[in-house]
Parts: structure tokens; C-alpha cells; sequence
């Protein structure tokens, strides 16, 4: 595995060098490591689809330098999409806006929209900008993961993906942790399509006025399947008591061999059959270890993962969303 040190500008160069000749490159957000081509080149975006298992029409997410780079792809931003870059790029934001014609049909599964992204991470920033620099106007980039699997939060867990053949730009642990919110801005009323680290209250206070649930009218986005971020071991929600409970009755569980993997604010009862990572009590420290720690339970090889239901509230959307994708 190639593995750059993001900091270095040489690394920087290396990188947006081979995106521009149509190549693959892995690299940090502020939220995920994501898998890039460039995004003006439908057959160096294939290469994505290809190395993650991806269905083709499963769109990506296109990641700019700056809003002007966004305009390469799109036909038109509207009123409530640049009120939300304005406000929150870079960052962890997602506007989905219909797609220029001729520009990144590929990342954009096909459809008449794209989504953009201007990530807030110094790497990734002066990797888009050196791209840009040799005519990349934009990096298509899902997480650098398998499709369907966890999402990585490391270069070490890109390189369990995908061993030796990718250059990975090493920029440290991910500060956000999940993926970006997702909003479409295609219609007279923006609908939230994921939650993330922004908070629908968040989003709404810049766009003054409320966002509507997705319908059959959205369009696809990217980790908006039922399943997906799912590690190895079947996932399963307890409520915090409800959870307690059943260690209680299961007892210890290292019979034959066999470990769960619990993750919740209580440890269950000690035991050589649990495996227990305490679970932050805020919403922010949970979504930044979610998919390490699920990462670290596959890793040691569980036979199920319990996880505390996340309590209500509009911060925690964006982690309840991840799980229950993640158990179904």
C-alpha cells in the first residue's frame, strides 16, 4: 500500500497528479476517508464503482475546492443551496442540486442532479486545490470502504480494505466521523435525505423555513440504502435498560469461545465473554468512534455487537441513522 503523509505537499502533488491522469486516491474528510477520481472523467469514476462493489447508479458525491468549482457542475444552485454552502462550507454538508449538462454523469449515477461537497479537512482542501490546479475541477468520492461496509475513519482502515494497490493520503483520524448531511435542493422545499453532525435544527435556521422528509420524488443518494455500514457481526439496538437486561440474563458469553461486542454508557456484568467500549455520553463523542469501534469489535472477532439505543433528540439523528442502517 502507498501511504502518503497528507502534511507534506510533495505527497499533495503525487496525489492530485495521478487523479489527473484518471487515477485512484485515498484521502481524509473531516467526516470519512473517501475513495477519488475525478469527477469530469466517467471512466476514472468506473474505477470507483469497480474497486468498492458499488452499483453504477448509486451516485457519489462530488467534492470541490470552492463554490466556484461547484458551478463547473452544476446548472443551478438556487436561493437555498447557496444560503447552506455560505453558511456551512467547508464542512459537513451535502447540497444536491441539479447537475450541469455534460458534467459528471457518472458520479452522478445517471441522474439529472449531482451532490456537492466542499470538505472542511486541510488535506483533502489542498489536495482539490492542487487538482485543481491541473485541471481536475472536481473529486468524486464515496467512503474508502467496500460497498455496504463500514466506513473508515483511518488510513489504517482503508488499507484493510484494500491492501497494497492504492495510494492512501495518511491525514490522522477523521474529527466528525460519520458521513455528511445530505440535503436536496432540487425543489421548491430542501428535504433532508441524511442527517449527519449538522443538526436538521441547524440546517432549517439557515434555510428559514422547515425541510421535508425524502419521497418518491428524490433523487438517489449516496448511503441512503436500508443497509449499509455494516461490520462483519449482526448488530443489534437494546435500549440502555433493555440492554443491561439481557447481559444480565445471558450472563457471561465466552462459552465456546464466543465474545459480543458491547458498546453502551453502562458495562455489562464482568465477564471473559464481553467486550466492552463505553460509549460517550454526547452525541459529537459517539459519532467520532462510531465506526472505529465497530471496526475494533470485527477486528477481534465478536459474534454480535450490542449497542445502546442513541436517546431522542434531533443531534443524535445523524448516529441513530448509522446504526439502524447498520442493523438491518
Amino acid at each position: 500500500m502507498v501511504t502518503l503523509a497528507g502534511a507534506n505537499p510533495a505527497s499533495i502533488r503525487a496525489a492530485a497528479a495521478l487523479l489527473a491522469q484518471g487515477g485512484l486516491v485515498a484521502f481524509p474528510t473531516e467526516t470519512v476517508y473517501g475513495l477519488g477520481a475525478r469527477a469530469d472523467d466517467d471512466a476514472a469514476v468506473a474505477r470507483i464503482f469497480a474497486a468498492k462493489g458499488r452499483p453504477a447508479e448509486h451516485p457519489l458525491i462530488v467534492h470541490v475546492a470552492d463554490v466556484a468549482a461547484a458551478r463547473e457542475f452544476a446548472a443551478d444552485l438556487g436561493g437555498g443551496a447557496e444560503r447552506l454552502m455560505a453558511a456551512f462550507w467547508p464542512g459537513p454538508l451535502t447540497v444536491i442540486v441539479p447537475r450541469r449538462a455534460g458534467r459528471g454523469r457518472a458520479a452522478a449515477g445517471g441522474q439529472s442532479s449531482i451532490g456537492l461537497r466542499m470538505p472542511a479537512h486541510p488535506v483533502a482542501l489542498a489536495l482539490l486545490r492542487e487538482a485543481a490546479r491541473l485541471g481536475v475541477a472536481g473529486v468524486a468520492a464515496p467512503s474508502a470502504n467496500r460497498f455496504g461496509r463500514v466506513s473508515p475513519t483511518t488510513a489504517a482502515h482503508v488499507s484493510a480494505e484494500f491492501g497494497a494497490q492504492l495510494m492512501v493520503l495518511d491525514g490522522g483520524a477523521c474529527t466528525v466521523g460519520i458521513e455528511s448531511a445530505i440535503v436536496d435542493c432540487t425543489r421548491a422545499q430542501p428535504a433532508l435525505l441524511r442527517p449527519g453532525q449538522l443538526s436538521q435544527a441547524q440546517i432549517e435556521a439557515v434555510l428559514g423555513g422547515p425541510l421535508v422528509a425524502p419521497d418518491g420524488a428524490s433523487p438517489r443518494a449516496s448511503g441512503t440504502l436500508a443497509s449499509h455500514y455494516a461490520p462483519a457481526a449482526p448488530v443489534r439496538l437494546l435500549a440502555a435498560a433493555a440492554l443491561q437486561a439481557c447481559c444480565r440474563e445471558a450472563g457471561p458469553a465466552g462459552g465456546a469461545g464466543t465474545v459480543v461486542g458491547v458498546y453502551s454508557r453502562l458495562a455489562p456484568e464482568a465477564g471473559p465473554g464481553w467486550l466492552h467500549k463505553a460509549m460517550p455520553a454526547d452525541a459529537a463523542g459517539v459519532a467520532r468512534e462510531l465506526f472505529a469501534v465497530l471496526r475494533e469489535f470485527d477486528a477481534a472477532g465478536v459474534s454480535a455487537i450490542w449497542v445502546e439505543r442513541p436517546p431522542p433528540g434531533l443531534e443524535w439523528d445523524g448516529v441513530r441513522d448509522r446504526l439502524q442502517r447498520a442493523a438491518v
